[in-house]
């Protein structure tokens, strides 16, 4: 199971096409007027010198035209009652110290630390020759690299940090399915296990190339992260019911997929931010780092749990 269903929607979140804010006649016109007034024609600032934190984020002239006019059209838009309009293709955001969208960036690192605090546990509570052992610390390594480019790209919208948020997504998707196959199939011969990691490496790669050639595909990589993440939930979901008997401990994964599947109705809901900070997404953020504790626990039981069997059939070898 993993974190597949956790991440099934956020990979495709995002879409930067036009929306009713951008598009408005009053928008457009504070964008024109504002880039007269403050920004040269090489895009730098006329007679303003920009706070350090804003020039590190790379906050252009242009960027701050946008972002001033995208208020005062929120605010013209409440004027007249109408709805608060989003801004190629997202909310407006109070951002805080440059950084875009302050409460997703906090809660992407809680999950990463959540990550980093679970890994550690489960170091110290199973031995080093527990089967898969090596296998959870690389399913540890690409959930944290996924995070801190989820931290990354809410902190500032670039096509390159677009892309690498999108691309480690999906791998954490991929990454939980492959888990789960080597889980299931671990005793398979090892030629078998090479070709299934082989075919996942060469999936992710191919996945990866195809996202940065040319115009994003939001549409595949929906469809597909969508198949990959039902397909794991589904086969997690049957295992732990087929062994629920004979390991008591894997109700932990089941709740996990429950949960995860209730948590994932807050992408569903698309409303604009609390106090232009909290949107539903990021609050999807936050619910998922106690669910990643929850997993690790079970994982770390499994890998007890396979060990012990281990060292049980060798006792009967000998």
């Amino acid at each position: 199971m993993s974190v597949s269903i956790l991440v099934i929607t956020y990979a495709f979140l995002h879409v930067t096409e036009g929306s009713l804010g951008d598009h408005s006649p009053y928008y457009q016109r504070c964008l024109e007027k504002c880039g007269l007034l403050n920004c040269t024609e090489d895009g730098d600032f006329r007679d303003y010198e920009q706070p350090i934190y804003l020039n590190l984020l790379q906050w252009s002239c242009e960027d701050e035209c946008r972002y001033e006019c995208m208020w005062k059209t929120v605010e013209a838009f409440h004027e007249r009652n109408w709805r608060t309009p989003q801004f190629y293709g997202k909310w407006p955001f109070v951002r805080f110290f440059g950084i875009q969208e302050p409460a997703s960036v906090f809660f992407s690192l809680l999950n990463f630390y959540a990550h980093s605090k679970m890994i550690k546990k489960f170091r110290k509570e199973v031995p080093k020759d527990s089967p898969l052992y090596w296998l959870w610390h690389a399913f540890c390594l690409v959930s944290l690299n996924a995070w801190l480019w989820s931290t990354i790209f809410h902190t500032r919208d670039f096509p390159i940090t677009e892309l690498m948020d999108y691309a480690c997504a999906f791998s954490v998707v991929l990454m939980s399915c492959y888990c789960m196959i080597m889980r299931l199939f671990r005793t398979a011969p090892r030629f078998v296990l090479v070709a299934i990691t082989s075919f996942f490496v060469a999936f992710l790669a191919n996945h990866v190339t195809y996202l940065g050639m040319g115009r994003f595909d939001y549409g595949y990589n929906m469809q597909l992260n969508i198949f990959i993440g039902t397909f794991t939930a589904i086969c997690w979901f049957g295992w732990s019911t087929y062994n629920r008997i004979r390991q008591p401990y894997v109700w932990k994964c089941a709740i996990f997929v429950a949960l995860a599947g209730v948590v994932m109705l807050l992408e569903i809901i698309d409303r604009p931010p609390i106090f232009w900070v909290f949107d539903c997404h990021s609050l999807w953020h936050f619910a998922t780092a106690p669910l990643t504790c929850l997993f690790y626990s079970f994982v770390i039981d499994d890998c007890k749990y396979l060990r012990e069997e281990q060292q049980t059939r060798k006792k009967k070898i000998d």
